[in-house]
């Protein structure tokens, strides 16, 4: 049996195929590392799966397209206890395969390249546009430091080594190039031993066609996936800054504060509803997703969910939404009173809307905890 398993993902690569299987074959055997090929073909048109077969690797067909795809289908058919895997376009070296084997070997799980000087790698000239370069890689490798912890530099490198007994736990799903980003992210969340080694990204071999990547689609696809994968930061924060400045707006609004010779009236109270509302809105949606992605086995168990349930039961969200509603009820009747003592004519706006903003606001947030109550405790039903 193979210790190492390199898979190469390809569609339509006969020019670079060559280069890439000789530079594996060779790095492997004069380290004395049992290794088999795998070319996960994509649907070539070419001459890529008889080059590949010739050379001495299998080729595994996947029907389904997509760089995730592929990938998946040949690290399925791998036999190895470890796994390496590279694009087939000559970018990267894999004479450098048996250093990510070392750090499997001393006990970490996934071991991901760097191209990044930022980890210590070198991105040959031409080999990156400066865009990817300078804004996307480092901005996503950040995001992925700030949101998730990774240990990593370089998120989007196509070339890193796993034990093949991590991809089950991974639960990966992804069909397209977002696939990088999913296996780091989930072997981070899962708390898996990640190391990092510094390579260098040569220029794309191939002549005379485009590269498979394309910059604004498939980046909106990972920040996409980032967002997703974190609802902390697409909901719960924007939900409680608006409702900071709710708060703040109905701070100074309700006694009419004047700052600066401008005087925050009804209006500013208004706004401050629009933000209350959509805060809380944002947060509720936020621990939903939370519970969906935990339950549907996405993100794995967070234990700070226990205390959420046995805080927060279905009788009390129910009694804290009716409580809210009829708090906003009683302030909108205080102003339905004030229209009738007037022979429902003309108000003193200034005065009433002071009870109906409020009234509106609260009686709207109550019965939204009433309905996420009920939906909560629905989702609450399939945790573990």
């Amino acid at each position: 049996m193979p210790e190492l398993s390199i898979v190469l993902p390809c569609l339509n690569e006969a020019g670079t195929l060559p280069m890439c299987i000789g530079r594996a074959l060779e790095a492997t055997r004069t380290t004395g590392i049992i290794t088999e090929i795998i070319v996960a073909d994509n649907g070539s048109s070419d001459d890529s799966i008889a080059i590949a077969e010739g050379l001495g690797a299998r080729v595994e067909r996947v029907a389904e397209k997509g760089y995730g795809s592929a990938l998946m289908g040949g690290i399925a058919a791998a036999r190895g206890r470890y796994i390496l895997m590279a694009d087939a376009d000559a970018s990267y070296d894999l004479g450098e395969a048996p250093r990510f084997v070392d750090r499997l070997r001393d006990g970490y799980d996934l071991v991901q390249g760097c191209r990044l000087p930022s980890g210590g790698g070198q991105v040959r000239p031409g080999a990156m546009p400066l865009l990817h370069r300078v804004w996307g890689n480092p901005m996503f490798s950040a995001m992925a430091r700030w949101w998730f912890h990774a240990p990593i530099h370089d998120i989007h490198c196509g070339m890193r080594a796993f034990r093949a007994d991590l991809i089950p736990r991974l639960d990966l799903r992804c069909t397209g190039m977002e696939f990088a980003s999913e296996m780091i992210i989930k072997a981070t969340l899962r708390r898996a031993r990640i190391a990092e080694v510094p390579i260098t990204l040569w220029p794309d071999g191939r002549k005379g066609r485009q590269p498979h990547l394309r910059t604004f689609r498939d980046g909106w696809r990972h920040l996409r996936f980032f967002l997703l994968f974190s609802p902390r930061w697409l909901f719960l924060w924007p939900g409680l800054i608006l409702g900071v400045l709710g708060l703040t707006g109905y701070a100074i609004s309700m006694p009419q504060v004047r700052l600066g010779g401008i005087e925050f009236d009804v209006h500013t109270m208004l706004f401050a509803s629009l933000a209350l509302i959509s805060g809380f809105q944002s947060v509720l949606f936020g621990l939903l997703t939370k519970i969906f992605a935990v339950t549907n086995g996405m993100l794995p168990w967070d234990a700070r969910l226990d205390r959420v349930f046995a805080v927060f039961t279905l009788e009390r969200g129910l009694l804290g939404g009716a409580t809210l509603t009829l708090a906003g009820a009683t302030l909108l009747a205080l102003a339905f009173l004030s229209w009738r003592s007037v022979g429902y004519g003309p108000l003193d706006y200034s005065r009433t809307m002071r009870w109906v903003i409020p009234g509106v606001t609260l009686a709207t947030i109550g019965f939204q905890t009433i309905l996420f109550s009920f939906f909560f405790s629905i989702l609450g039903l399939g945790r573990r």
